[in-house]
């Protein structure tokens, strides 16, 4: 069996991790950055998964200073601070290495390519096959021995790629693999302030080789080359030479190869347990470890185990003070129902559910919470329900199979759930509202949602009620798979799982909610997050229980026929394709549709390609090709349809209600951090509206009967009107007061002309800064998204920030107020933390910079729309109407509107929009509103 050593570049792997989840990172319970462990872990895991190594190790830099800096003082000076997370995660990836039992080598006075370098030939000289895995480029140089290669992990949907002396030589258009330190020592490597000769790129370095071979005896010629380029030769030889030497790894480090020192070995799972445990990695723990960590985390504190989960020493429990002691001063989860003093009833007939009652009405508040059968509220029956109002003390009454028996359960407990006194607390309370509403039971009370708390007060991160319970509580609860052995709540079937089982898991939820609530109440206040949670989150439960259960009807036999249209459309924009092409080919093939375009028919001289060595064909790039090339626009028109089809037209009709038949989309009220909801089954926020056969889909979604009618109300221009606002700058405030079009007052300002001169195209122009600019849209990117240069993109928006200096003003104040005060907040008081706001690293910083100016626009627009949904919810309520809100899809409304009401609702929703969260400086706010037969028609 051949031998193979994989040697990895832990600094560049690092960072690639981290950059990678930049923005979404993984947040730990307590704060933590987790986005290099977590990547570096998965690609070290997958490498031994897959290529099945023979010998490994991970390869470091020092920070001791090394000959290069002594050659070249500015080496690698260009290069900005490594974040903090990022450099925090270093210990915790130096301890998983140990616990995979993998060497880490590293030297001072050298880098880690050279320690790669010097053992991947050692290695290659004794037999292996070396594998150095890096995505640096300058590795190539060392492919001159025929047994080394470089590999190059998966990256961002990538596949990995491992390159040969062949390959690299393609890359950079040379002939021997030597020739990497030359044309780095002409062109320079702008990554390690490495400074080549000025005014040389790639393509010339590679051309200058082609005729001279190496960089010396391109310097020795320097005379001969005519030009520009041979003055800039000979003004450079002196940077070219030190360059050269800068980009050269060193192959004689005093490191040695020892095979039984790289040897893959058995892991240290107890190391590994531990790391992932304090890292919180249930999920790649288990990958990575199997059931012996899913062992491990179930274990109950008190009981020792082995690493196979057996208990070799069993401890008494831990008196209670003890315990909450414990508790109160970590996050880690050392309670659990085994050691912690509860007492959990079972209420299992009648006279028990009586005898709970009587207890129950005399309280102000209770926890609740459903056990059930399915994931899914509106498909679900009910298995449970368990209660508790003091801490370690909970009921659980169990639901028959038999509905009759269940509906007689829910009759007794219906004069405590009609109480209007009572506070009913819950985590993800909208699921068990939904449950309990398919047995026509309400709660009159008010809510108090712990997962909502949780949210406002810490709106990053993940939020179950397991994270939250070993967060706040230093508690583990039970796990559903330890009844019915799969993961997901109320997936498999409970009613087969022993009663007194059960009763322990559901009573043990309902403690520990209550608990939960205890712990975040206090934080509401410390956060000044209390108007949030009770004006907006909170009240917002019951309606969106109300629009889920409600859902929408769907046109199916409209999107029958629609999909054979969209399907016959996408055939004739494939045969266009295979006609301009002169050839048959995939055109879902990414790889076959590269070459055609680039290779074949030549469309762009200058296409890029991906990391994997094929060509760029994303739409972006395809957008800026299609104006002069048909074959592109028939290539997006394809896309197009056969995505909408796959993606809406087909899926639609697999998501009706068994019950209902109508589509009841879900929606996540915890997981934007502006405060956005988001949906699901389907994705409503994502369905198209920017081309025609986009739109048409709305079409599917109409009124339930002939009596009623769609309403669609959209507020208008809302997140310009917030900027206006909350900026204070007059121009623009003055523009909205005098009802003008933003874009046009704008455009007149911008370009210095009156507001009836503005043409359709400056309008445009307009439009793009409006938008960009509060979001952080360089000239750069103006330039690209208007399709204009440079310059004029810097003109536009240099105009731009002189006659609206308010929202410039804006922008450096709300940064240098999250500077101070590490977060910003919305006109209701919704805050977002910006951990990052003080950064060295300039790219972090910037990223949270940009957050800390969108984040109360877009937040402030979310609170808007959320309290016009509670107003209108209220109103409808109120005046007893039997029309429906069911959608809500960004900045708009829809609703099942019975034609009679409609004199009623239409003002009456109009109304509660505008009124819903006022502006400062006098800005009005408005919304339009349409009606319809359909979605697309209403809008």
């Amino acid at each position: 069996m051949t031998k193979k050593l994989f040697l990895l570049d832990a600094m560049a792997l690092i960072y690639r991790a981290y950059y990678a989840l930049i923005r979404s990172p993984r947040i730990t319970t307590t704060g933590r950055n987790t986005n290099a462990q977590f990547g570096f872990t998965n690609t070290l895991f997958d490498l031994i998964n897959k290529e099945k190594p023979t010998h490994l190790a991970v390869c470091f830099d020092t920070h001791a200073p090394t000959e290069r800096h002594t050659d070249f003082s500015d080496y690698k000076a260009n290069r900005q601070e490594a974040p903090e997370d990022l450099l925090a995660s270093i210990p915790d990836i130096q301890r998983i290495i140990r616990g995979f039992n993998i060497p880490c080598v590293e030297l001072d006075g050298y880098e880690a390519d050279d320690v790669i370098g010097t053992l991947a030939w050692q290695a290659a000289d004794a037999g292996y096959e070396v594998y150095m895995v890096t995505p640096d480029k300058d590795y190539g140089q060392l492919l001159i021995h025929p047994h080394v290669y470089i590999y190059r992990p998966p990256y961002m949907g990538s596949k990995e790629e491992i390159l040969d002396a062949k390959k690299v030589c393609e890359k950079w258009d040379i002939a021997r693999v030597e020739q990497v330190v030359d044309i780095l020592g002409l062109m320079g490597d702008a990554v390690d302030n490495i400074p080549g000769i000025a005014g040389v790129g790639e393509k010339t370095a590679a051309k200058l080789l082609k005729e001279y071979d190496t960089l010396e005896n391109v310097l020795e010629n320097a005379d001969n080359i005519k030009g520009a380029l041979g003055e800039k030769v000979r003004k450079g030889k002196e940077s070219a030479i030190i360059s050269k030497k800068l980009a050269t790894i060193i192959t004689n480090v005093p490191v040695q190869f020892h095979e039984e020192n790289f040897m893959l070995k058995e892991w240290n799972s107890k190391e590994l347990i531990d790391v992932f445990t304090e890292l919180e990695f249930k999920t790649l723990g288990k990958r990575i470890l199997g059931e012996t960590f899913n062992a491990f985390q179930s274990a109950p504190a008190g009981v020792q185990t082995d690493l196979f989960g057996n208990v070799v020493e069993s401890a008494a429990p831990a008196p209670k003070a003890e315990v909450e002691e414990a508790a109160a001063t970590g996050f880690q989860a050392d309670k659990n129902i085994n050691n912690t003093l509860h007492s959990y009833s079972l209420l299992d007939t009648p006279e028990k559910i009586k005898e709970f009652i009587t207890v129950a009405l005399q309280q102000t508040e209770i926890c609740f919470d459903t056990e059930t059968t399915n994931i899914d509220a509106n498909e679900a029956q009910l298995v449970g329900l368990s209660f508790s109002f003091s801490p370690h003390e909970a009921y659980y009454i169990p639901c028959p199979a038999n509905q009759q028996q269940t509906k007689a359960i829910l009759a007794l407990l219906n004069e405590l759930f009609s109480q209007p006194q009572i506070t009913w607390i819950g985590q993800n309370l909208k699921y068990d509202l939904l449950v309990l509403k398919w047995y026509n039971v309400e709660l009159k009370g008010a809510l108090y949602d712990t997962m909502l708390a949780h949210y406002v007060v810490e709106p990053e991160g993940r939020r179950s009620m397991d994270l939250l319970s070993a967060q706040y509580l230093g508690y583990e609860p039970v796990h559903i798979e330890e009844l019915i052995g799969k993961k997901g709540k109320n997936q498999g079937n409970m009613r087969d799982v022993e009663i007194e089982r059960v009763k322990d898991y559901a009573a043990e939820d309902a403690d520990i909610t209550l608990q939960l609530k205890q712990a975040l109440h206090p934080l509401l206040k410390e956060k000044d997050v209390e108007k949030v949670f009770y004006e907006v989150e909170n009240p917002l439960v019951k309606v969106l229980t109300d629009m889920e259960f409600e859902g929408i009807t769907v046109d199916v036999d409209f999107l029958r026929e629609y999909s054979k249209e969209l399907e016959r459309e996408a055939k004739q924009f494939e045969q266009n394709v295979f006609t301009a092409a002169g050839v048959p080919f995939n055109l879902s093939s990414p790889k076959q549709l590269g070459e055609i375009l680039f290779e074949r028919l030549k469309i762009d001289p200058k296409a890029k390609k991906t990391k994997t060595g094929q060509y760029a064909t994303g739409e972006d790039v395809l957008l800026k090709l299609a104006a002069n090339n048909p074959i592109v626009s028939d290539i997006l028109g394809y896309r197009e349809l056969t995505k909408l089809r796959s993606t809406y037209v087909e899926a639609l009709p697999q998501l009706l209600n068994s019950k209902t038949g109508r589509v009841h989309t879900s929606y996540a009220q915890a997981v934007a951090v502006t405060g956005r909801l988001s949906s699901n089954n389907p994705n409503l926020q994502n369905i198209p509206i920017r081309t025609d056969r986009g739109r048409e889909i709305r079409k599917a979604f109409i009124p339930r009967d002939e009596k009623h009618t769609l309403v669609s109300a959209d507020y208008s221009q809302i997140e310009l009107r917030i900027v206006a606002a909350i900026s204070g700058d007059p121009n623009m405030c003055e523009a909205f007061k005098l009802g003008k079009d933003i874009h046009t007052a704008t455009a007149a300002k911008v370009f210095g002309i009156k507001d009836e001169e503005v043409t359709k195209e400056q309008r445009y122009r307009a439009k793009g800064v409006n938008f960009g600019i509060i979001y952080g849209q360089s000239a750069f990117g103006l330039a690209d998204n208007l399709g204009i240069s440079r310059s004029e993109a810097k003109e536009i928006i240099d105009n731009y920030k002189k006659e609206f200096s308010g929202i410039t003003r804006y922008m450096d104040s709300t940064i240098n107020f999250a500077k101070e005060n590490g977060y910003v907040q919305t006109l209701m008081g919704r805050k977002r933390w910006l951990r990052d706001i003080n950064s060295s690293n300039f790219t972090v910083r910037g990223f949270a910079e940009r957050n800390a100016i969108n984040s109360p626009i877009q937040g402030t627009a979310a609170d808007m729309i959320k309290m016009a949904m509670i107003r209108i919810h209220a109103a409808m309520q109120k005046e007893k109407l039997r029309s429906k809100m069911l959608l809500q899809v960004h900045d708009e409304l829809v609703f099942d509107a019975l034609i009679e009401e409609l004199d009623v609702l239409k003002p009456l929703i109009l109304e509660n929009m505008k009124a819903a969260l006022p502006l400062p400086n006098e800005v009005p706010v408005e919304a339009e509103l349409g009606v319809g037969q359909n979605w697309l028609e209403a809008h």
